[in-house]
């Protein structure tokens, strides 16, 4: 789905990660205000956020796009680039920057949402000892 960022639309958003950062990132428009979303610190090229979010939400249902991300990314799975929420990890609220950081935390003055999700989606989780465990399938919960 399209990103409305800094009063730009941006289509087509394609990006490419090794070793956890964005190395090719590309879109279809907007391509200068991608590269400079990523190119604000180090911390703008690694995930700060994936959601799951299911193909059947209800904002996914009302088939509008919002331009709006804190209303978009309620209608498909999603990713951010950027900042970590410290919140999201157990004691994270207590817990220092450095802290934080071993825990994988990234760090970034941007924390920027992107839908990445559809009724075409698997999502399988990999357990520790390498097993594949299905938690999407067709954009839904297993």
């Amino acid at each position: 789905m399209p990103l409305a960022h800094q009063g730009t639309l941006i289509e087509g958003i394609e990006v490419r990660f090794e070793a956890g950062a964005v190395v090719d990132a590309r879109a279809r428009s907007g391509q200068d205000v991608l590269q400079r979303m990523i190119a604000t610190d180090e911390g703008a090229r690694r995930l700060g956020e994936v959601a799951l979010v299911p193909a059947a939400s209800p904002i996914a249902q009302t088939g509008l796009l919002f331009l709006n991300t804190l209303f978009d990314e309620n209608a498909a799975s999603h990713i951010a680039l950027g900042q970590s929420y410290s919140k999201c990890f157990a004691d994270g609220g207590a817990a220092g920057p450095e802290a934080l950081r071993a825990r994988g935390a990234n760090s970034s003055l941007i924390h920027v949402d992107w839908m990445i999700g559809s009724p075409h989606v698997d999502v399988d989780g990999i357990s520790e000892d390498g097993a594949a465990e299905p938690l999407m399938r067709a954009g839904g919960w297993v």
